[in-house]
């Protein structure tokens, strides 16, 4: 299995630059995983394809304006930092720009606030900073930082919450679980309202979902670990509707991580919190998951890798294609994806 397996073309203005000014009136591809038969809906229709009895789990992290810029003290110049996770103490991992221009000792000066010290260097620009600060590190990083949007967006952001769901709560992620941007609150007491249980994990989004697949071979490419959290009331709840036959809908390819993490280790759903590096492409047989409501992936991606092994690569690539052919927006604040093989009627639907 090569990487180049997962390619397609994508005409550049089909990547999304911003956010819809309404959350859910994204378009909504609904696909059979089975089948590979295509609906055409509206995000907010989401709510005809999930049936009483289903659970929906949904990754809670929130994401911080974790873009931070500094000048280093002896020369001056200027340095970006992407913080992505506290390792210890005041100690974060962070994604260095012109890592080259850093060495252990450099001290970096954010503002009048923060400032920080490198500790170790790594490989891929990954850099350990000790920071110091006066008053409560989020706060100042709420002041001088800016949302980590990827780096294919050149729009400018409005407002910073446009980068979070609507339910997120847990800080902690250099990235956002995009695929949960559509729902609105409105729209999730729609959901319960319908019988449809809606759960919360936590994956603080990492190295590991966004960094570039590097290796021809698949099975070649290592995954860097992220923190997950599954609570004892959530546990429970999962291995009851397992128990029970009940269908879990995952929202995003975090939540599908999670989950399948968690299953594959203890053979069930256990309250825990720890790291994981799981790796889903195809051949994978999914152990927890049903279902996929997710985004439009890169090219070559291991997103894209883990949704063709949730159906195959074959009827994926060919629904990404009559994506691009119907003008779908692409990657983070793009159009999304219901990958099911209970596909229903829906209201309003265009079948193909």
């Amino acid at each position: 299995m090569k990487t180049s397996d997962f390619d397609y073309f994508l005409p550049e203005h089909l990547i999304a630059q911003s956010p819809l000014e309404n959350r859910s009136f994204s378009k909504l591809l609904v696909l059979d995983k089975i089948t590979g038969e295509i609906i055409h809906e509206k995000f907010f229709n989401i709510i005809n394809y999930l049936n009483k009895g289903d659970v929906l789990v949904l990754n809670n992290t929130r994401v911080i304006p974790s873009r931070i810029y500094a000048i280093k003290e002896d020369t001056k110049a200027s340095i970006e930092i992407l913080l992505l996770k506290e390792i210890d103490k005041d100690v974060y991992e962070c994604l260095a720009r012109k890592q080259k221009r850093l060495k252990i000792g450099t001290k970096l000066i954010f503002s009048d606030e923060l400032t920080g010290t490198v500790i170790d260097i790594k490989e891929e620009g990954i850099t350990h900073i000790k920071f110091d600060y006066k008053g409560v590190f989020l706060e100042i990083i709420s002041k001088i930082g800016t949302m980590p949007l990827p780096p294919y967006i050149h729009e400018k952001l409005k407002y910073k919450d446009r980068y979070n769901t609507v339910y997120s709560k847990i800080n902690g992620s250099a990235a956002a679980p995009t695929a949960g941007l559509h729902f609105t609150n409105e729209l999730l007491e729609e959901i319960e309202n319908k019988g449809i249980e809606v759960l919360y994990i936590t994956l603080h989004v990492g190295l590991g979902t966004f960094r570039p697949v590097n290796v021809e071979d698949v099975t070649k490419h290592v995954m860097h670990s992220e923190e997950y959290e599954i609570t004892e009331e959530v546990a429970t709840k999962l291995n009851k509707a397992k128990s029970e036959k009940r269908r879990i809908v995952c929202v995003g390819t975090t939540s599908v991580r999670t989950l399948e993490s968690n299953i594959s280790k203890y053979g069930k759903f256990k309250a825990i919190r720890e790291e994981t590096d799981i790796f889903i492409y195809p051949g994978y047989e999914f152990k927890a998951v049903d279902a996929l409501i997710t985004n439009f992936h890169l090219p070559k991606s291991t997103l894209l890798m883990l949704v063709s092994a949730l159906s195959s690569k074959e009827i994926i690539l060919s629904a990404y294609n009559e994506a691009v052919k119907n003008n779908y927006r692409f990657f983070s604040f793009g159009d999304a994806m219901f990958i099911t093989d209970k596909i229903g009627d829906g209201e309003n639907a265009k079948r193909i």
